[in-house]
């Protein structure tokens, strides 16, 4: 008699527990959905006064770039080249150049050929983590500065890929 007793018991026990954890998961969840809504700023929405993309000749709506010689952004080439060692790892670098005024197109290119020489020297060590990618950033910079004369003003990196 005990015995049944026992295991009686214990089985309401445990369909309090797992409907407890059931519960506070509920609770749980819809806190952080409510903390969420609260917290997440609102949705766009469309207004009239959007701009309209002009189309292109096939029709389709084409979008418009940020990087333009229009708004004093020149948009490298991306740049592919091997690592001085080991010489089996490559390196894919997309920069532009935001000049200080009117951008000069074949300053752009002297420099996109300078930022490919200069990435030929580079070791894999030197770039390893975000200091060694930091003095990569600050060795591009100071290349572009004394090759434009302080006519770029920012180096924007847009990708930097290892493989």
């Amino acid at each position: 008699m005990e015995e049944i007793e026992s295991k009686e018991t214990k089985s309401p026990s445990r369909v309090m527990t797992i409907a407890a954890v059931a519960a506070l998961t509920l609770v749980a969840g819809g806190g952080g959905w409510l903390a969420g809504m609260l917290l997440a700023p609102p949705a766009a929405e469309k207004t009239e006064a959007a701009v309209e993309l002009p189309a292109n000749a096939t029709g389709e709506e084409e979008i418009a770039r940020i990087a333009t010689v229009a708004n004093g952004i020149v948009q490298l080439d991306p740049i592919t080249t091997n690592l001085a060692y080991p010489a089996e790892n490559w390196v894919r670098l997309e920069v532009a150049l935001q000049f200080n005024g009117v951008p000069d197109v074949a300053l752009a290119e002297t420099i996109h050929q300078d930022i490919a020489a200069y990435l030929k020297t580079v070791s894999l060590q030197q770039v390893q983590g975000p200091r060694g990618f930091q003095y990569l950033r600050d060795d591009i910079q100071e290349r572009v500065d004394l090759r434009s004369e302080g006519r770029v003003t920012s180096v924007m990196f847009r990708t930097f890929v290892i493989q």
